[in-house]
């Protein structure tokens, strides 16, 4: 029985006699495999003891600490994940063979010099406390790629929401761009004039782009690692291009539990303050062959991980595991959600005020996905802002925004108030 061991140096396996044997048997494997002193072991079922600081916060982590518990108890079987922290230093095992350099060696270039002060470290802490997600914005977004896409290709997304003084990212809700979802990798199709009315509509809702959404494939779940290469690519990439030390990246999987079902998990992280300088410097291998091993990313240049001058690196060094919580914001995500594969036509709208006409109008308009409806289609792109903002500070729409289009089929020249008092006359 194999089971995965993550730590601050990464994902490691080790293997066992099976579910039969207790913590204390546990712990003295991974004294043997991976030479970490059971006395300096401390493990659990939960990924947020690595966002341990002191030794203070580790008496939080109390599911394993009975020795004589076996591992069935906890329900682990072959593949589970482990959390390991340990106080002191080692060495990984399956370093690289350094090669000679200097004067003793070959001749060293000035990219080598460079490269002998690039060291890869794994980074601790993020430089966000957390991420919250709205419940049915998080729900939404999974109930799609699990009953339509049954995680057979990925899907992204762009979260928005807000930042709070103490650094607690809270998404409200996801924006999901044109886009070609293959099993193995994203291709984001972005249209830059969407992204500004998404935008424009962010804004006026108070809220901003925080981060970002992807989707894992049930087959790359058999790949043992958190993030592929290309997915370490493509989130330094959009890491860096928002330029907010709190931006986050999430994973969302399906892994089979012990029932044999398969669970729904949302991981998150940040990429590392290494990762993002690499990409920016241009440092990353962004070509992928057929057989690279996609835990690895690939260097154009030697960097030192572990004292090692390598051209590979462990994705894992690049990545910091952010936790994550839930709530519930103050929008809904009941109409139709852009760039699926169903064409919301403009009856989704109708149904959409007729199914909510009990509620005060601001609460039906309470919706990003609606806004942006309104803006690409319906000739309002100037107008749905203001009507954000309405719906930022629960306040009446004003009798005065105006669009383009008749009351019946919104294609006419004629102008007309979109919103009066009655919204069953804009049809």
């Amino acid at each position: 029985m194999m089971l995965r061991i993550r730590s601050r140096d990464g994902l490691e396996r080790i293997q066992v006699d099976g579910p039969q044997i207790t913590i204390f048997q546990l712990k003295t494997l991974i004294e043997s495999q991976l030479q970490i002193p059971i006395q300096n072991q401390t493990i659990s079922t939960d990924q947020n003891l690595l966002l341990a600081k002191a030794p203070a916060d580790l008496l939080r982590f109390s599911d394993m600490t009975d020795p004589s518990t076996p591992l069935s108890a906890l329900n682990l079987s072959h593949g589970s994940i482990i959390f390991l922290y340990y106080h002191g230093e080692r060495t990984v095992r399956g370093g690289p063979t350094v090669s000679p350099a200097g004067s003793f060696g070959r001749k060293m270039t000035m990219d080598d010099l460079i490269a002998k002060q690039t060291r890869i470290n794994r980074q601790e802490s993020p430089h966000c406390d957390s991420v919250s997600f709205d419940r049915d914005s998080a729900n939404a977004f999974q109930r799609f790629v699990n009953e339509t896409l049954a995680f057979a290709s990925k899907r992204g997304g762009f979260m928005y929401g807000t930042v709070t003084d103490e650094g607690r990212v809270e998404v409200d809700f996801i924006y999901e761009p044109p886009q070609q979802g293959l099993e193995d990798d994203l291709v984001l199709l972005r249209d830059p004039e969407e992204e500004k009315l998404v935008d424009a509509i962010a804004a006026g809702l108070g809220r901003k782009r925080v981060g970002f959404i992807f989707t894992q494939t049930i087959m790359q779940e058999k790949k043992d690692y958190n993030f592929s290469n290309k997915e370490i690519l493509q989130a330094a990439e959009l890491h860096a291009e928002s330029e907010l030390n709190e931006w986050v990246t999430v994973v969302v999987k399906l892994e089979a539990n012990e029932d044999g079902a398969a669970d729904v998990h949302f991981e998150a992280f940040q990429m590392s303050d290494i990762c993002v300088k690499l990409f920016k410097d241009g440092w990353f291998v962004t070509e992928f062959g057929e057989n690279d091993d996609p835990k690895l990313s690939k260097m154009k240049k030697d960097v030192v991980v572990g004292g090692k001058d390598v051209k590979e690196v462990d994705n894992d060094f690049f990545l910091v595991v952010v936790k994550i919580f839930d709530h519930q914001g103050p929008l809904s995500t009941s109409f139709p959600i852009e760039n699926r594969k169903n064409l919301v036509m403009l009856r989704a709208l109708k149904s959409h005020l007729d199914r909510t006409k009990s509620l005060p109008f601001v609460k039906r308009i309470s919706d990003f996905h609606l806004l942006l409806f309104l803006a690409k289609s319906q000739g309002l792109g100037s107008d749905v802002p203001a009507l954000a903002e309405c719906v930022n500070t629960q306040t009446a729409v004003p009798e005065g925004i105006k669009a383009t289009g008749s009351p019946d089929s919104f294609t006419s020249n004629k102008e007309f108030y979109c919103f009066p008092a009655d919204p069953t006359l804009w049809f």
